[in-house]
């Protein structure tokens, strides 16, 4: 009952001092325009210091406009929409077996974004926001409008992720027509067809939107064919100025073959080569939201969501024992496969946040105070090590009992409070507070060394977060920010259930602390300089990460343990100079030349592997591009090259365990157009023009174990239009 109390004091008071009558007797002020729109020149720039509610004065953030991309959006090509970021860590793993390419930035862990607040139009899209962090559902790229992405310095409005917040925001209704349709066809290499439908209007005081895309590929490597079906829905209803409420229903089904990982020498001798033909994964995803805004006066909105998600992830594979180099062959003595293993996982959670912005004067400046809370419920249930059948098909029937059967339970009460102090016309001051409650709970069994260990825990902890931003206007488009926050990862499920033979985990594991601090200088000279040009430290202290265990012997193993500290410094920097629009102002054509790079600095700084590298920490991350757009033609030429990472803390160059080993550099060519003719857009590109043999993993479970290789050279073409 304290946490209830203590978000009562947060919102309560703010409330109440937002309603309070004013006397007519003294003078009446205008109200005051504020401009919020986002400061960009093309496809990619930074959000104003309020919008929707949101404080984002003195923050690292940065927003990418989709449509204005050449890219394909058919397949999520992750290192072409997002790739414009900083430091943009990418696991290229969604045509190897997993939903989703996973992203993180400053050498955290970019598996299935575990380090990042992932979000859509506003609401948590991942199974359980602290127990279980894994994205396996995002949006068709061709049905997002904007990506918007603060750094650790989200911690304070929306949770304390080291990584941040990204937010998916889909595109709207159109606010002038009852109807219009919309509809992309694009085909391409190994079997790849994607169809991309979606209808919206406006009438009267309501509006709707909707889509429904459906793909499927036969994949670059064999034993990877895959399809899925995605669709979304939402009816708002304007009931007048002041007041809009909605709801929306996004869905996602699939069903997903993995070709398996590799061993370094299988990958040296055939990057495409597949030992895996019975691994199959579904992950159907549903999500319910409910929203409300409400201006309760010219000064004070009210915003209020509310998300449901239920959905599962369930696979029956050929387990990693063995490791990559254990063939999965038939016995010659039975003429049968070895038995797959089975694993089930139910997800749900409920979240509801409030969010209250206030605009309110102090002397002569206007000032900004935000303030809300969370509440969110999470069950998760796991079931796995389930003994399956000697068969090829997606079948999930088992004999006997699982291995293991736990339930994890999550409730989050979170309170927090921002204010912008605008000192000066020029200079604003955000110091702001987040509260955290956590209570975690385990029940069920697991069976180890054939005895049966029963769980009852139940852990609470309450995690109270600070954070300071600064920003200071040298001219009307460009400034210098400055931001320190803390940030928290609490333990996870996927860090408590050890899968394999190969995998232990340590029962001493302990949740990890740290901050994010970020200094910059960012803008927009005219239309044709766009620039964010910074510094970063992140501590990560009692940091949770994989050791290699008796190294060189029969019994080596990968252990994940509380490692040590570790700390990431570093460099980001993104400039974007349009030539055409440099020499003249007016041209209705643009050149444009972007870079946007990272130098990241990620090592241990206590413990055993003091001064090795993080694993997964590339030590640089270098994406070029230069585009050319006109009224008809769009076309836009990228060059990324990531540098090398460790697969684990020991920093071992080559090993017999599927994770531990060297992640090498490489080098990736990407190209694509767009030609439009009135209503009509054709479309085209090549991925990987080179043909790049690469990888952006090791995995010591599924969709492994081993090195999981990303695509080749792939090109696609299609058509787009609007009726």
């Amino acid at each position: 009952m304290k946490c209830y109390y203590l978000i009562l004091l947060f919102v309560i008071p703010i409330t109440l001092y937002a309603q309070q009558p004013k006397d007519s007797s003294k003078t009446r002020y205008l109200k005051e325009v504020t401009v919020t729109a986002i400061k960009t020149v093309r496809g990619t720039g930074h959000m104003p210091e309020v919008k929707d509610g949101i404080i984002y004065a003195g923050k690292k953030n940065e927003v990418i406009v989709v449509d204005s991309l050449d890219a394909n959006k058919a397949i999520n090509n992750t290192r072409q929409i997002l790739g414009r970021i900083p430091g943009l860590n990418i696991v290229e793993t969604e045509s190897g077996g997993f939903t989703a390419n996973g992203i993180a930035t400053r050498g955290l862990n970019p598996n299935q974004s575990i380090e990042m607040n992932t979000r859509q139009d506003g609401y948590n899209i991942s199974a359980d926001i602290y127990g279980y962090n894994e994205a396996y559902y995002l949006p068709p790229m061709e049905a997002v409008s904007r990506i918007e992405m603060i750094r650790g310095a989200a911690s304070l409005q929306f949770g304390s992720q080291f990584g941040g917040m990204v937010n998916y925001v889909l595109n709207e209704a159109p606010k002038n027509k009852p109807f219009e349709w919309t509809t992309s066809e694009t085909g391409g290499s190994y079997g790849l067809f994607n169809t991309f439908n979606a209808i919206g209007g406006s009438i009267k005081k309501w509006s709707y939107y909707g889509f429904v895309q459906y793909r499927r590929m036969d994949g670059w490597r064999p034993n990877s064919q895959q399809w899925q079906l995605s669709g979304f829905g939402r009816v708002q209803y304007n009931a007048s100025n002041k007041l809009n409420i909605g709801v929306e229903y996004s869905l996602l089904r699939n069903r997903i073959k993995m070709p398996g990982g590799l061993s370094d020498s299988m990958y040296n001798a055939n990057p495409r080569s597949s030992f895996r033909s019975r691994n199959w994964l579904k992950s159907p995803w549903n999500l319910v939201s409910a929203y409300a805004n409400y201006k309760l006066s010219p000064q004070t909105s009210l915003n209020v969501k509310t998300s449901l998600l239920f959905s599962n992830r369930a696979l029956v594979w050929r387990n990693e024992d063995g490791g990559a180099e254990a063939l999965d062959e038939k016995d010659p003595l039975t003429g049968e496969y070895v038995p797959r293993e089975v694993e089930n996982e139910d997800m749900h959670n409920s979240t509801t946040e409030i969010r209250l912005l206030h605009n309110y004067h102090l002397g002569s400046m206007n000032n900004t105070l935000a303030t809300g809370m969370r509440y969110a419920y999470a069950w998760f249930k796991r079931q796995g090590g389930g003994e399956g059948t000697t068969g090829s098909d997606f079948d999930l029937t088992i004999k006997g009992d699982y291995e293991y059967d736990l339930d994890f339970t999550t409730t989050n009460f979170a309170p927090f409070i921002e204010n912008v102090f605008r000192l000066t016309n020029r200079l604003t001051v955000t110091p702001g507070f987040r509260f955290e409650y956590l209570k975690s709970t385990a029940k069920g069994y697991k069976v180890e060394d054939n005895d049966k260990l029963i769980a009852n825990e139940s852990r609470n902890r309450s995690i109270p977060l600070f954070g300071l931003g600064i920003e200071y206007k040298v001219t009307d488009n460009t400034n210098v920010y400055a931001n320190i926050s803390q940030a928290y990862r609490p333990i996870d499920y996927s860090q408590l259930t050890p899968i394999g033979v190969t995998s232990k985990i340590d029962p001493n594991l302990k949740d990890a602390k740290g901050y994010n601090a970020d200094l910059g200088y960012r803008g927009t000279v005219n239309n044709f300089l766009n620039f964010d040009i910074g510094l970063f430290y992140l501590a990560y202290n009692k940091r949770i990460g994989t050791v290699l265990m008796n190294e060189g012997t029969a019994t080596e193993y990968t252990l994940r343990t509380n490692v040590a500290n570790s700390v990431h410094k570093g460099i980001e920097s993104y400039i974007e100079f349009n030539l055409l629009k440099y020499l003249n102002q007016q041209s209705k054509k643009g050149l444009g030349i972007f870079n946007s790079l990272a130098i990241t600095d990620a090592k241990y700084t206590s413990g055993e592997f003091k001064g090795n590298r993080v694993e997964a920490a590339a030590n640089y991350i270098n994406r070029s591009g230069i585009t050319y757009y006109d009224s008809r033609l769009s076309a836009t030429f990228q060059m990324s090259n990531v540098g090398g990472a460790y697969g684990d803390a020991t920093n071992t160059k080559l090993s017999d365990d599927p994770v531990a080993g060297y992640i090498p550099s490489y080098s990736v060519l990407d190209v694509s157009a767009s030609y439009k003719i009135k209503n009509i857009a054709f479309k085209a590109g090549v991925n990987n023009i080179a043909d790049k043999a690469y990888f952006t993993r090791r995995t010591d479970e599924y969709p492994g174990p081993g090195i999981i290789p990303s695509i080749g050279r792939m090109m696609y073409v299609g058509i787009s239009a609007a009726f």
